[in-house]
């Protein structure tokens, strides 16, 4: 399987079912797409429909849906995501998750912000666990 040898770290560091996840749609988009970006892209918005990126790794979330307007195509174009933060998810949420990775002046941001400063804090934990 080509997608267990390319797993991502944020993967590895995840549970088996997000793993599994992205290796059964990266595995799929191959023999549809052909290895590369477009494969790597479709396995991620598939693992947006079911998991979240929370630190340095990915968590199950409470309900099924696209995490950002790209995970809802199903062969998404390069651009603008929200790199796995739950940008659907409500504001309580988003205020949760902040709070859990620590995000100074959460209480004063809007939904917007608190998704860019979760997808930096997001960031750096990937970068930190490297």
């Amino acid at each position: 399987m080509p997608g267990r040898k390319e797993l991502p770290s944020t993967l590895e560091r995840s549970p088996k079912e997000a793993q599994e996840t992205w290796i059964k749609a990266h595995d799929s988009a191959v023999e549809t797409y052909g290895e590369g970006e477009r494969a790597h892209r479709t396995a991620f918005s598939a693992l947006k429909h079911s998991f979240e990126k929370v630190g340095d790794h990915w968590e199950k979330k409470k309900g099924r849906g696209p995490s950002d307007e790209q995970a809802k195509k199903s062969t998404p174009k390069p651009g603008k995501t929200a790199e796995g933060v739950d940008a659907n998810a409500s504001k309580q949420h988003l205020y949760d998750v902040a709070t859990r990775l620590g995000i100074p002046g959460r209480s004063k941001m809007t939904k917007d912000e608190l998704v860019d400063a979760i997808k930096k804090a997001n960031r750096r934990a990937t970068a930190k666990a490297r």
